[in-house]
């Protein structure tokens, strides 16, 4: 039996220590391939594909499998649907954002939260996107 694996990215915000838990604690299904997480503040190609699609890093995660770009809540619930089942979190992962319903609710929820946390933190913004007056949370 042959495994076919693809590969997928994760692009993040490695500053927010939230987001950076979750990328690091996060397990994918061996059938699935495996993940490589990427630090958003880090230039690279990956970075830039995101910018050139529009995709606001500030606001939301990339997950990237081959060559198909999820962004945000689709990020986290197609996650959820390639995660392990194994340990405690990756099992809580999967029975929250299985639903793509509850992940578009809960999505902005989360962010709004890690926008707080970041602005407490004094972290600025990536702002890949070069948007005007974009710098600070």
């Amino acid at each position: 039996m042959s495994k076919v694996t693809k590969e997928i990215f994760l692009v993040y915000d490695k500053e927010c220590p939230v987001c950076d838990y979750y990328c690091q604690v996060v397990r994918l299904r061996e059938s699935v391939g495996s993940l490589t997480i990427v630090d958003a503040r880090e230039p690279s190609e990956l970075m830039d594909d995101i910018t050139a699609k529009g995709f606001d890093i500030d606001q939301g995660m990339v997950l990237i499998v081959g060559d198909r770009f999820y962004y945000g809540s689709d990020a986290i619930h197609t996650l959820a649907l390639m995660s392990s089942r194994s340990g405690l979190f990756n099992r809580f992962n999967c029975w929250i954002f299985k639903s793509k319903t509850i992940s578009y609710v809960l999505y902005p929820m989360l962010r709004s939260l890690r926008n707080l946390l970041l602005k407490t933190l004094r972290k600025t913004k990536i702002n890949n996107l070069n948007k005007s007056k974009n710098v600070k949370y």
